[in-house]
């Protein structure tokens, strides 16, 4: 009797550890706002598109002036960033993006030797 007993026991709560616990921050169950999505992505693609006349051999020493000193940083700070503290507030915080930012503009402007006007 104590092993049928044992065995339903065992049975019941083996069963019930395996069963999918729901999670409520589960990343792919979470709703995100689609202007914010659309946000982001927009201002991935720009920034992406000045990365790639940064790199260009044919973009002029002022084209890079003008992305590295208003263009890069006003929609880094401006969409990018802010879309990016919605979509994923645990992953960043506002000081790590700056410091990213920091990070990325002191890169190309020591790369092309360009200073900025404050």
């Amino acid at each position: 009797m104590k092993r049928i007993i044992l065995a339903s026991v065992f049975l019941a709560v083996s069963m019930a550890g395996c069963q999918k616990q729901p999670d409520s921050s589960d990343p792919a169950k979470v709703k995100y706002d689609p202007v914010t999505i659309k946000q982001f992505e927009e201002a991935d693609i720009k920034i992406g598109k000045f990365l790639d006349q940064l790199e260009s051999p044919n973009t002029s020493l002022e084209v890079r002036r003008q992305i590295l000193c208003v263009d890069y940083p006003n929609v880094y700070i401006q969409q990018y960033a802010p879309a990016l503290l919605k979509l994923s507030p645990n992953d960043y915080t506002r000081d790590k993006l700056d410091r990213d930012l920091a990070i990325a503009l002191d890169y190309y402007k020591d790369k092309f030797n360009i200073q900025c006007q404050k």
